[in-house]
């Protein structure tokens, strides 16, 4: 091997010392702000029961309401397919593994709300029941993956009672055996960053006074009023939310009726697809991004019940909207009632299987440095990655299914999926 050729410079090394030095404020900075995904499971949907009807069997129940619904109006994958517009390669596949979700794994992520949907009479008993009944169902292994509740919001008239009944919550996880690790806290009705700033401040003053790491405790920030997308100055709420969580927070969810109604939406109009839900989500999700905050899509008020005519008008329009906000990458949303469960599932299994198959070939030939018809970068193949990984992660991809065609293992697509800040070229080896 010959010797290397000596190459010209001009700049002393002192230049990029100076200019690295300059820069580490900015470098802490964006190691703060902008960490990346945590890499852990994103559910689906959030589920929300009202904390005066949720029960020890709420998780099997809603499983099996569905299930029936499944038997009454669309008994089999033709049918089902039909009425969804599913491709013929597709029907049996996802009918399959729709029925055998319901059955095993009916809710990712339940919410016990006691803001709107609730209605009970003593809200300190539920909100105790609550606790026990959630810690119940983890030790029994009958636990949703991700469980918490929706406590009322930070404004004046409601908040010594959302106050309480989150203490009364989280006290009564603590007495009857600690926090579970997917435990998610709700905070409704944001406006000013100043709230979210008083809910970390409550969370701080619960860790300290039952011995946990400063921090252990996150929330979500529910977007439901125009002030929460801009505020009165022109600048973007949301992000200052972010910031003022410290950390803290871990999800955005959109509020699909409040937020209509705020900016004067009539309620024939008020839905996820609706101009003004996509201008709030837009801001939401390009706050959010690069933070570690997941954006969560709100919910249909149409309900699949009554005649299987109805039944099936409801679920063309859930499913519709299901798919629409998975190609904007939200990749979760509300479902509100035990015949979307169905659709939700159909529409996330659909989505993810129709283009495995091409997202693997292409996350292949990018590990293995071979040429196709599509030449892609490291930031499409993290985009890849991603997506094979949710396909996993919800059931609607099988580890071995996917090894098969991208002969990558679980790890590879962790490493492709997160790669270290400003490194994103140290994965395509």
């Amino acid at each position: 091997m010959g010797q290397q050729e000596k190459v010209a410079t001009s700049l002393a090394g002192a230049v990029s010392e100076d200019i690295s030095a300059s820069l580490a404020p900015v470098d802490a900075e964006l190691a703060r702000r902008y960490p990346g995904d945590p890499g852990t499971r994103q559910p689906v949907h959030t589920v929300y029961v009202p904390g005066d009807v949720f029960a020890a069997d709420t998780v099997r129940s809603w499983g099996d309401q569905a299930l029936a619904a499944l038997d009454e109006h669309a008994p089999d994958a033709a049918t089902l397919a039909r009425v969804l517009g599913l491709a013929d390669e597709l029907a049996e596949p996802v009918y399959t593994r729709v029925r055998a979700k319901l059955e095993r794994e009916p809710i990712e992520d339940l919410r016990i709300d006691f803001e709107d949907g609730y209605s009970g009479s003593d809200e300190d008993a539920d909100a105790a029941r609550a606790a026990r009944l959630v810690l119940e169902a983890y030790e029994r292994g009958t636990a949703a993956p991700y469980m918490g509740i929706r406590m009322k919001c930070m404004e004046a008239a409601v908040r010594d009672r959302g106050i309480r009944t989150l203490d009364i919550f989280l006290t009564g996880l603590m007495e009857h055996g600690g926090l579970p690790s997917a435990l998610v806290l709700t905070l409704p009705k944001v406006t000013y960053p100043e709230q979210v700033t008083a809910m970390v401040r409550l969370l701080g003053e619960f860790e300290k006074a039952r011995g946990l790491e400063p921090g252990r405790i996150g929330f979500e920030i529910q977007i439901e009023t125009s002030q929460s997308i801009l505020a009165a100055d022109g600048t973007a709420t949301v992000a200052r939310m972010i910031d003022a969580a410290e950390g803290r927070a871990t999800g955005l969810h959109y509020g699909t009726f409040d937020y209509s109604a705020c900016l004067g939406v009539s309620a024939a109009y008020q839905a996820g697809d609706h101009p003004a839900a996509d201008h709030a989500k837009a801001v939401m999700q390009v706050a959010a991004a690069g933070t570690g905050v997941r954006v969560c899509d709100g919910s249909t008020n149409v309900l699949p019940v009554g005649t299987t005519e109805k039944v099936h008008d409801a679920w063309r329009l859930h499913y519709g909207l299901t798919r629409r906000a998975l190609a904007r990458a939200y990749y979760q949303g509300w479902d509100m009632h035990p015949g979307h469960l169905p659709t939700r599932y159909a529409a996330v299994f659909a989505f993810y299987r129709e283009g495995f198959e091409q997202a693997a070939a292409r996350l292949a030939a990018y590990a293995g440095h071979v040429g196709g018809d599509v030449m892609d970068e490291p930031a499409t193949a993290k985009a890849l990655s991603s997506y094979l990984l949710r396909g996993i992660d919800c059931g609607a991809l099988d580890p071995p299914e996917v090894a098969r065609h991208s002969g990558l293992t679980r790890a590879d697509l962790d490493g492709f999926a997160r790669p270290r800040r400003g490194d994103l070229t140290a994965t395509a080896g």
